[in-house]
C-alpha cells in the first residue's frame, strides 16, 4: 500500500502531465457561417489583436469558392501591436504582402467575421468541393 506521500506525488504528476498545454490562443476558431453576435465577432477581434500582439502567432482567414482558396495572414510586426503584416494568397495570382495598422486589421476582421460564408460548398478551380470559410490564430511557423 501506498503512503500518502506518494499517493499525493503520483497525482500532482498525473495533474501535471495530463493538463492540456493549450495556449490561450488555441480556442480562437471559427467557422463561416457561425452564430455569434455582432458584439461577440467584436469581440473575438479584439482577443485575437492581443494575442497576435503579445504571441508568437498569427491569425489566418481561409475562404473557398468557385475561383479558387484564398488565404488572408495577419502577423505583429512590432511589439506595441499598431503595425502588422497582411499576406494574401489567391491561387491564380499568388502571394502579396503588405503593412497595415491594426484599425485596418481590426475593420477586415470585424467585417469577414460578420459577413456570410463564401460559397464554400461549391467547386473550386482544381475540381475539389471546397469546406466552409474558416477563420483562426495558430503559431507563425505553421503558416
Amino acid at each position: 500500500m501506498s503512503s500518502d506521500y506518494e499517493q499525493q506525488r503520483l497525482r500532482l504528476h498525473s495533474e501535471h502531465t495530463e493538463q492540456p498545454s493549450d495556449e490561450p490562443w488555441t480556442d480562437l476558431e471559427l467557422t463561416l457561417p457561425h452564430g455569434r453576435s455582432p458584439t461577440g465577432i467584436v469581440s473575438v477581434v479584439e482577443h485575437v489583436l492581443v494575442e497576435l500582439t503579445h504571441g508568437d502567432v498569427g491569425a489566418e482567414f481561409v475562404s473557398t469558392s468557385v475561383a479558387g482558396v484564398k488565404r488572408t495572414q495577419f502577423i505583429a510586426v512590432d511589439d506595441v501591436g499598431q503595425r502588422f503584416q497582411k499576406r494574401h494568397f489567391d491561387e491564380r495570382l499568388g502571394w502579396h504582402e503588405t503593412t497595415v495598422s491594426r484599425e485596418a486589421v481590426r475593420e477586415e476582421l470585424v467585417n469577414r467575421l460578420t459577413q456570410r460564408s463564401s460559397l464554400g460548398s461549391d467547386v473550386g478551380q482544381n475540381g475539389v468541393v471546397g469546406g466552409p470559410d474558416k477563420f483562426q490564430v495558430v503559431p507563425v511557423r505553421e503558416l
